[in-house]
């Protein structure tokens, strides 16, 4: 009986490198498909432009990395004044990268992570599944603002776009698992 937790957990962690994988592929496919316009369109009011967006999504994860698993290389952080959209995909690509390592090692066990440090002013948080779904929530969050702000600002996504970040199926082949959601590679 001592194997079975011990492959539960190897299985969260591969599941969990998958799902982080196939959330920034999301990111990566919004970036792709944007309109070089809208990059720096200042919305009304006092709201972030969708490349402050994205570096945001990209900085915070660098503190993640920094502060859980302080052992990985953390990616420099990008500047929202002066990021492209080319400097955002290869940043968040080299983020992605290093937040798979760090979920793996925390939900694959015996790794070096014990505790989610999502905040320097937040109490760690053991390491289990509120974890990816707290990272998961942050970035969803984000995408739904950079899809609300296309929109408003006049440079709206084909519909095959928005609607595919949704297949799941797809996105999972396209970050190498080619069995899909619910099937562990």
């Amino acid at each position: 009986m001592t194997t079975r937790p011990h492959q539960v957990h190897t299985q969260l962690g591969r599941a969990a490198v998958q799902i982080f994988a196939a959330n920034d592929r999301m990111n990566q496919i919004l970036i792709e498909h944007l309109d070089p316009a809208a990059w720096r369109a200042k919305p009304p009011g006092h709201v972030r432009t969708i490349a402050a967006i994205f570096t945001h999504m990209h900085n915070v994860r660098t503190k993640w990395i920094r502060l859980t698993a302080p052992h990985l290389k953390v990616p420099p952080q990008l500047n929202r004044a002066r990021c492209t959209p080319q400097q955002a995909r290869a940043g968040l690509a080299k983020s992605a990268a290093r937040c798979t390592e760090l979920l793996a090692e925390a939900l694959g066990g015996g790794g070096r992570v014990q505790e989610f440090h999502r905040d320097g002013w937040a109490r760690p948080w053991p390491v289990g599944l509120e974890m990816l779904c707290y990272m998961l929530a942050h970035e969803a969050h984000h995408r739904g603002q950079v899809l609300m702000l296309v929109h408003q600002l006049g440079f709206p996504l084909p519909n095959k776009v928005s609607s595919g970040i949704w297949n799941w199926e797809k996105l999972w082949k396209e970050c190498g698992s080619p069995g899909g959601p619910g099937i562990v590679s």
